[in-house]
């Protein structure tokens, strides 16, 4: 199977071929760091987190990298307003940011530059585009020359007097043309400023990606990603004013991933669907929602989407989400409780059984579970499809269920029956693993419930099930609806009742 991936400044799936053989290099656009992280902070490192698994799990080496934008207009607005340093508050939200990540369990990102670490490597290619005329030094500022690059606009296929309109508050500055871009700013009082050969002064936004990327992952690199709404103009300035300084291809691929959006009830009592944005007033904060929902949850819901489509986020989707992420915790307890054992990280998975297997009565079914198998490694080897791959999980969630009811493995446990229902759901969590799903349990994240609260649960279950042969409904009833208010559900099954958080 060959990977493809859509690339946007081609506008078509192209073959994946990375730059040096068995290698890739990945950036990725973090965030600019002057307010809390929101849901929309996540969506990309998600995706890209289940981009970098999917290729390691091919073979590659790849090395991911996310910058973090320490120098930037509204950090310093924000800093005044809160009566604080910019250093102060860009340490103060870095650290909820990778706090956050950690708590996604994304952990395979290799390097976090900063903006402000990098100023010598900034000013060196600020210099090289002034040297070679792509950019122009004014009043103490260094403009990028639009007019210079004869393809600029080619990834938002946008023309540069399209992109004119909403720029004319930039003119007087010293600007030959209102689409050329800030390379360089001459400082103001009170903000931070470093010298340059154009006086006191700070990058701006664009140029700041550009170094870092440059200097971590080479002058072309393989993968340049991040949301659809930095296409333009953060990314088609990063492009041209990359290239015109090294005269060589930026980025071999560049992947762009849907925002966020939610309902939002007018004044009319309409809804409309708009993007999550700090400008509009309607995000929520990555915290708020780990803490509402969970992890798992939240990557599976993000992840159950193509990356390039919009990501709906409504308590519908999250409803929808719960629900198909429970299929395959109880699936998982299911098997479980069949072969006797605890997480069953030591099983082997069909791979492993099936020289044993397929020239026995369960033959068929591992045939299948490994058709499903190859289904979810050909969804990611079209453009990383996610939703896709998820869809086939849910298919071999269905078949390993379908199995183990058809011959009564809860029950009977034949010895080959067992092994391959348990060799099926072992194939589906490392499945999920490849997304970043079903990971091995976190004390103080996925950890398993104290013993008390074990032994009251079976207490309670017990009394229940006392209830039910006294044929006193009503309170066994009480018991499992007073469970279930706060957020327990019990599970009449065929090896006794169990229970599990909702």
């Amino acid at each position: 199977m060959s990977l493809r991936v859509y690339d946007t400044l081609t506008r078509e799936k192209q073959l994946f071929a990375p730059v040096r053989p068995g290698k890739v290099g990945m950036y990725l656009c973090g965030p600019t760091v002057y307010k809390p992280s929101h849901i929309g902070h996540m969506v990309g490192p998600v995706v890209f987190d289940a981009i970098k698994r999917y290729l390691q799990y091919k073979g590659f080496d790849v090395t991911w990298v996310v910058n973090i934008t320490d120098v930037d207009d509204k950090l310093i607005d924000a800093a005044a307003k809160q009566k604080t340093t910019v250093h102060e508050l860009a340490e103060k939200y870095t650290a909820e940011y990778r706090d956050c990540l950690s708590r996604f369990g994304i952990e395979s990102i290799d390097r976090f530059p900063k903006a402000s670490e990098h100023i010598s490597e900034i000013i060196e290619m600020t210099a090289k585009l002034v040297d070679s005329g792509f950019a122009y030094a004014s009043e103490g500022n260094v403009w990028f020359d639009v007019a210079k690059d004869e393809d600029y606009g080619k990834l938002s296929n946008r023309k540069v007097e399209e992109q004119e309109s909403g720029m004319r508050t930039l003119e007087g500055q010293g600007k030959k043309n209102p689409a050329d871009f800030a390379l360089w700013k001459s400082a103001k009082a009170g903000e931070p400023a470093w010298d340059s050969p154009w006086g006191k002064g700070r990058p701006g936004w664009h140029i700041e990606c550009s170094a870092m990327s440059v200097k971590d992952l080479g002058e072309t690199f393989d993968i340049h990603g991040g949301g659809m709404d930095l296409m333009f103009p953060h990314h088609e300035n990063e492009l041209a004013q990359t290239e015109s300084a090294t005269g060589k291809p930026f980025a071999k691929y560049w992947l762009h991933n849907g925002l966020t959006r939610v309902k939002t009830k007018m004044a009319s009592g309409q809804w409309a669907d708009e993007k999550m944005s700090g400008s509009l007033g309607n995000v929520i904060s990555a915290r708020e929602l780990l803490d509402t929902w969970g992890a798992e949850l939240m990557r599976y819901m993000l992840l159950s989407t193509h990356y390039r489509r919009p990501i709906e986020f409504t308590d519908e989707v999250m409803s929808n989400s719960k629900k198909g992420l429970a299929v395959f915790a109880r699936l998982f307890e299911r098997v479980e409780r069949m072969i006797g054992k605890g997480p069953a990280e030591t099983s082997q998975d069909m791979d492993q059984l099936a020289n044993r297997l397929l020239n026995s009565e369960v033959g068929p079914f591992v045939q299948q579970v490994l058709g499903d198998k190859m289904r979810f490694l050909e969804m990611m080897d079209d453009d990383f499809n996610t939703a896709g791959a998820m869809g086939v999980m849910h298919d071999m969630a269905g078949a390993v269920n379908g199995f183990i009811e058809k011959n009564r493995a809860d029950t009977d446990r034949q010895p080959d029956v067992v092994q391959a229902a348990a060799g099926g759901a072992q194939t589906l969590r490392k499945l999920g693993r490849i997304l970043g799903l079903f990971r091995p349990e976190v004390p103080g994240v996925n950890a398993k419930e104290p013993g008390t609260v074990e032994q009251l649960m079976a207490l309670l279950i017990q009394l229940r099930n006392e209830a039910r042969k006294s044929k006193q409904f009503g309170i066994a009833d009480s018991v499992r609806d007073g469970l279930k208010k706060i957020g327990i559900s019990l599970e009449d099954r065929p090896d006794g009742t169990g229970w599990r958080r909702d």
